[in-house]
């Protein structure tokens, strides 16, 4: 079963969410809206990971073993500054937020596969909230490209 390797990548991702959101919010204290709504979605990543402990402890970490790491999220080096770059940090959050999404996507088809009603109860919790991250990402993106790309000097 290679549920626990996508478990323990879930778990990752969520970590490496939580700690982008704290550096956006961090550098761009400037935005009160990204910088409490930053914070606020760190929690809940930081809850997301608490969710899934007891699955792990049931279901047990994995390893990719002998696959080959093609594609994995670092998180954010370090947040930009000035307009353009809270475009790009969000831009950076949201493709976070998507690895994020479509795994806990893959654990609900396992969780749906096995009927596992705790797990499946977990996906539909924070997969809902990841959604409205997505959401919330997107139209702040939406919002700042044209006085950032157009306006601007």
């Amino acid at each position: 079963m290679k549920l626990p390797v996508y478990l323990s990548l879930l778990i990752e991702s969520e970590r490496t969410l939580a700690r982008g959101y704290r550096q956006v919010a961090e550098a761009h204290g400037d935005e009160p809206d990204v910088h409490f709504l930053c914070l606020t979605l760190a929690g809940q990543c930081d809850t997301h990971v608490g969710m899934l402990q007891p699955l792990v402890d049931r279901y047990g970490t994995g390893d990719a073993g002998d696959e080959p790491e093609r594609l994995h999220a670092d998180g954010l080096d370090e947040a930009r500054s000035g307009p353009l770059g809270l475009l790009r940090d969000l831009q950076d959050l949201y493709l976070l937020a998507s690895l994020t999404d479509v795994t806990w996507t893959m654990i609900k088809q396992a969780a749906q596969a096995l009927g596992d009603r705790e797990l499946l109860q977990v996906v539909t919790d924070c997969d809902k909230q990841t959604s409205v991250q997505l959401r919330w990402l997107l139209g702040r993106m939406k919002q700042a490209a044209p006085q950032v790309l157009i306006a601007a000097k």
